[in-house]
């Protein structure tokens, strides 16, 4: 009996080793997968603001490793290419900017209750995300002067993925159709392009209007911001529809 209690007392003490080292081995690579995110992170984060100074051809991943400050082989283990991690950083915020105005739209349909999404709703849920984030001093902001170099490296990735980038925009068609059913398709696409401009005008060159105005227009107040391009922007849309003019002869 003595020696059958000693090969079971050994084989749980053997079992006990093994489920520690079993969880030894998860805790190890759950620690290793953590490290692995968070160097991610960092390397993103240090993109994203080498990208939002320079242009996508004068950021090398030298600048990269050494703002993230990490080795280069670290970018190449995690992301491959300085194209593979320029995507990365567009997605992860255009990603985040999208959810934030599903959530605006979705919102805005919740407390129409069935009716009609009011035309004031659907604008402000396209429209407020990109200017909210050019008040913010973090990463979004950074993402908005990304952004404003977008359309013109048009030798780069940049200028690919953000003009590429609609499948967002198109999910807002179907409630101007419900809102405004006197327009046809193309005149929302058009009118839907104009605001989008004005938005896009409106955060990547703000300071202009403080020159422009002499100081007149207060260009510090988000929700002042925001509820004028949308004030605007309703208007175009309500304008009545496009009737094509016939040529004007030539005098």
């Amino acid at each position: 009996m003595g020696v059958v209690r000693a090969l079971e007392t050994e084989e749980h003490i053997n079992e006990e080793r093994g489920n520690a080292e079993q969880g030894a081995g998860a805790s190890g690579r759950a620690r290793r997968q953590e490290r692995g995110e968070e160097t991610r992170r960092k390397i993103m984060e240090a993109a994203e603001a080498e990208f939002a100074r320079g242009s996508y051809h004068s950021v090398s991943l030298r600048d990269i490793a050494k703002t993230a400050d990490v080795r280069l082989a670290s970018i190449a283990y995690h992301f491959g290419t300085k194209e593979e991690l320029w995507k990365a950083v567009f997605l992860r915020r255009a990603i985040e900017m999208n959810r934030e105005r599903v959530a605006l739209l979705t919102e805005t349909a919740r407390k129409a209750k069935g009716s009609v999404v009011p035309l004031r709703g659907v604008l402000r849920a396209m429209l407020q995300p990109g200017i909210r984030w050019l008040f913010d001093p973090g990463g979004r902001g950074l993402f908005i002067q990304v952004l404003i170099r977008s359309p013109l490296d048009q030798t780069s990735p940049m200028f690919d993925m953000f003009y590429r980038d609609a499948r967002h925009i198109q999910r807002f068609i179907p409630y101007f159709k419900k809102a405004l059913p006197e327009l046809t398709e193309e005149d929302i696409n058009w009118r839907m392009h104009f605001c989008i401009g004005a938005m896009h005008y409106t955060i990547t060159d703000i300071k202009r209007l403080e020159y422009v105005s002499n100081g007149v227009c207060n260009t510090e107040d988000m929700e002042e911001m925001v509820d004028r391009v949308v004030t605007f922007c309703e208007a175009a849309f309500r304008a009545p529809p496009y009737e094509k003019q016939p040529p004007r002869p030539c005098t």
